[in-house]
């Protein structure tokens, strides 16, 4: 049966306990990776001596796993489980139980990792690379979230299908669209982290195989590693084109660029990962190139994204009256978090494009690769600009689903966290691009080389120092706290009102959506396509010239 809550209306409550049931993971996970954070960015700045029993890179593998995965995954199934229900109808119940379903194998998978990061049986840090060998029941757990996504992403698309069926020749509304785009991204993605976990490194950790396959192993991570950052841009993209429009008072630019962006992603985020593996032989230069150019060809849709966002804010604000060649930003609502916090995210996209160009440039690659830089681009990527955007979608998603407001003064703490936490990422980030060009590497504990000139001068520089990197981080830190602050206030506090989730429309001068770009037997398989053109040749090398293999290391 299908509760009896129309399309356009706010969120059904089964549909919210839900979304609520991701948020609490979410933030729950977001609190413990960050104080993992700060604390592995004290020691690595020398600052502090981790307590017996708790090494530096047990702590960073918890920072990474928990903030880049956990956190982002549960919040995006919150956002797009709650925006399913809004747009397309309340989830019949049998998807609705898939849902469940889905979220507690993906929480068992989840809870099954930590436990084994915490005992220190899974220090293989975030990218979790052979031949570093955790125990059995940590890729278990990642098999077990893995699949969880799958069964909850099958629900998202039942429930499409099911209204596609219902709805015959109609436009699906865009967020149903987006929802499909996404999750489509994620599982295709997925195949490659599941094969090297259940083929690969499962059976070398319990010991049935003795060697493994590390070039394999590492390829097929980053055949998911990259798409995976756009399965955390692409509902950050949703939430622009679809509420930001509203929140400012605007219409959207345009219905048929939003869609055709977000295919363009499905198409070609996924065939780029050798860009992650520039510096790695055993891979053909040939193969590397064909990578190289699909992802400049990803920057496509990343600037028709820019280009719509921007000609929306431009379009309300005329339309409030402004005259002036930029008067219009001062009709933007400046003083409401919802907006501001995703707004800086939009800023800082625009150097972290600038710094993933130049990551998958081959040249210059050649001077960033595995140094501190790329890690200030993803605390840029997903640090700031997916994970500002999650904080304002909470500020109008919370009271959603709890039925609650927004009051003036948690808006006031959002404005001064959004603020806290663009200032620590400036000197975090800021501060770790710096080093990385002098060289300093990542992934490392505190160390001076044994008084190196070129460590010390990572540790004496003026800005570029890794005690400027760790001031960021507690400035981040305590972004961070006053976050979880806000959110009980909303969960929990704030005074109980039924909030409005804001979808916005299209322009009227929006011309009509093509039927074509909603064919995704097409779109699919354009996007199988590419996929073999880039892996088949490269992955049968990898297989059938394959070195002797590694045996496991665990130097924890």
């Amino acid at each position: 049966m299908i509760a009896k809550v129309k399309a356009g209306t706010e969120v059904n409550p089964s549909d919210a306990k839900l979304s609520m049931a991701y948020i609490y993971v979410a933030f729950t996970a977001f609190l413990i990776g960050a104080i993992a954070g700060v604390v592995q960015g004290l020691q690595r700045a020398g600052f502090i001596d981790l307590p017996a029993g708790i090494n530096y890179y047990q702590v960073l593998t918890a920072h990474g796993l928990l903030l880049a995965l956990v956190f982002t995954t549960y919040f995006i199934f919150a956002f797009l489980n709650a925006g399913m229900s809004k747009t397309l109808g309340a989830f019949p119940d049998k998807y609705r139980k898939t849902g469940w379903i889905g979220f507690l194998v993906l929480t068992l998978g989840t809870v099954l990792t930590t436990i084994m990061v915490l005992l220190n049986e899974g220090t293989v840090l975030y990218t979790f690379y052979a031949p570093l060998q955790a125990h059995p029941l940590f890729y278990l757990g990642l098999t077990l979230f893995v699949v969880g996504t799958w069964v909850a992403g099958g629900a998202l698309l039942a429930h499409y299908f099911n209204w596609k069926r219902e709805n015959p020749g109609q436009l699906t509304p865009l967020f149903g669209f987006m929802t499909v785009a996404t999750i489509l991204l994620w599982i295709v993605a997925t195949i490659g982290v599941a094969a090297t976990v259940l083929l690969q490194l499962l059976p070398w950790s319990l010991g049935i195989s003795e060697r493994v396959n590390v070039l394999l192993s590492r390829t097929l991570f980053w055949y998911f590693g990259h798409p995976l950052v756009y399965f955390w841009l692409l509902p950050a993209y949703m939430a622009w084109y679809i509420v930001i429009p509203k929140i400012i008072g605007g219409r959207l630019f345009s219905d048929s660029l939003a869609r055709l962006a977000f295919i363009l992603f499905l198409l070609l985020s996924i065939p780029v990962g050798f860009h992650h593996q520039l510096m790695e032989a055993g891979i053909s230069p040939f193969w590397k190139y064909i990578q190289t150019v699909l992802t400049f060809a990803v920057v496509v849709p990343s600037l028709l994204t820019a280009f719509s966002i921007f000609a929306t804010f431009e379009i309300t604000g005329r339309a409030k009256g402004a005259t002036g060649l930029f008067s219009w930003w001062k009709k933007l609502p400046w003083n409401d978090v919802r907006f501001f916090a995703p707004f800086i995210a939009m800023l800082t996209f625009i150097p972290a494009g600038a710094g993933g160009i130049i990551n998958a440039s081959h040249q210059m690659n050649a001077v960033v690769h595995n140094t501190l830089w790329v890690v200030g681009h993803f605390h840029l990527t997903v640090g700031t600009t997916v994970l500002l955007t999650f904080f304002g979608i909470s500020y109008w998603l919370i009271p959603v689903l709890t039925g609650r407001r927004l009051t003036p003064s948690v808006n006031r703490l959002g404005m001064i966290q959004t603020i806290l936490w663009a200032v620590g990422m400036f000197f975090m980030s800021g501060a770790m691009h710096l080093l990385g060009l002098l060289g300093a590497p990542r992934r490392t504990a505190f160390t001076t080389y044994q008084d190196h000139p070129t460590a010390l001068q990572w540790l004496e520089g003026m800005f570029a120092n890794q005690a400027t990197m760790s001031i960021g981080g507690v400035i981040l830190f305590i972004a961070a706290l006053l976050m979880i602050y806000n959110v009980i206030q909303l969960a929990f506090l704030a005074p109980k009102e039924q909030t409005e989730f804001p979808i916005g429309e299209v322009s009227s001068d929006a011309s009509k959506t093509p039927p074509l770009l909603e064919n995704w037997k097409l779109w699919v398989a354009l996007a199988v396509a590419l996929i073999l053109v880039a892996y088949t040749v490269p992955l049968m090398d990898m297989i059938q010239n394959a070195p002797p293999g590694s045996p496991p290391f665990r130097p924890w």
